[in-house]
């Protein structure tokens, strides 16, 4: 494998390369470069990007939520290791909740995951959520890209909890997993109807010891739950199992399952019209970002927008009447 001279930035060309050879320091690299909001990165991004779009988009992706004390990553790193185990090259990009005064990543999932970390088949990055709606980070879906460039067949995207995330991890995933647990109670599972109706499958997780009984009533209960809800339009039938991360059982069943659900929607066509939907909708995405950057990149929308604070905060004018003045402003300098 090439050898990189160490330095800030490398050349486009040697960004690709890397990441086409599955060499995990470059992908890093190239990584922190679609994520980073400097003009300069952003230029280089976009050239990275649109080479190594040919070689990406062949893998499976999965994304995978949970309630808080599920255990997700303890899950991830067990059929992380499953998958590993059986040939496949894993990426799990872990998005953590961030400081809203730092504006760093709180968790470390990276230090949670100690055997799945030092496996040479499998590449953990920790993604801080900023500011973006949802609690996605920005740029997961170039970083997915990246990441099937460089030879990994399956991508694991970890969810910050039950929210509005995911919704967001859904639309950019193949099959979206759900993690629960038994006996919990209502009020800790805090799970809504609309979570339930995104999941293609729910695994009740912590099936062992004393749960094992409590797993398989819930499992009962959550399969005829299930059953209320319209068919999705992939037209797989959304299944409910039991496994044990600790115990490591149930997690082949797992796998099993999502390869059921893979074959049939290459079958009836829904992989690929999801697929160009989710690009579809990403281009918007990227529009709306594009259009926000250039909204405050301006200096003259930054001047008039302090002043506005200052009297809405005074009453002077309303919000709704300051940010029809500022859209107005915005559209002269245009």
């Amino acid at each position: 494998m090439k050898v990189y001279k160490r330095k800030n930035r490398l050349s486009a060309q040697e960004y690709i390369d890397g990441v086409l050879q599955g060499n995990r320091v470059i992908l890093s690299r190239a990584i922190t470069i679609i994520e980073s909001n400097l003009d300069s990165d952003k230029i280089l991004a976009k050239e990275i990007i649109q080479s190594i779009l040919p070689h990406s988009g062949r893998s499976i992706r999965i994304g995978i939520t949970g309630v808080p004390g599920v255990g997700k990553s303890t899950f991830i790193e067990a059929f992380g290791k499953h998958l590993t185990s059986l040939g496949h090259k894993v990426a799990i990009l872990s998005i953590d909740p961030s400081s809203q005064r730092s504006k760093g990543s709180i968790l470390g999932d990276k230090t949670r995951m100690e055997e799945l970390s030092n496996n040479e088949n499998a590449y953990i990055r920790p993604s801080s959520t900023g500011d973006t709606l949802g609690g996605v980070a920005n740029k997961t879906g170039e970083t997915m890209l990246l990441c099937e460039a460089s030879g990994y067949d399956v991508i694991l995207v970890e969810t910050v909890g039950v929210g509005q995330s995911e919704t967001a991890v859904h639309g950019m995933t193949d099959f979206f997993l759900l993690l629960m647990l038994a006996g919990a109670g209502d009020e800790l599972q805090g799970i809504k109807k609309g979570i339930m109706e995104m999941a293609d499958m729910v695994v009740i997780n912590k099936s062992d010891g004393d749960n094992i009984k409590k797993s398989e009533m819930a499992r009962l209960q959550y399969q005829n739950a299930l059953h209320i809800f319209p068919q999705p339009e992939s037209g797989w039938t959304p299944v409910v199992t039991k496994a044990s991360s600790t115990k490591n059982t149930g997690i082949d069943t797992v796998w099993e399952q999502v390869l059921k659900y893979k074959a049939l929607i290459d079958q009836n066509g829904y992989f690929l019209e999801n697929r160009n939907q989710q690009n579809i909708k990403w281009m918007y995405n990227n529009i709306n970002e594009e259009l926000k950057h250039l909204f405050y990149g301006s200096p003259e929308i930054k001047s008039k927008l302090s002043a506005l604070e200052h009297d809405v905060v005074s009453s002077h004018i309303s919000p709704v009447k300051a940010a029809q003045s500022i859209m107005e402003s915005f559209k002269k300098i245009r």
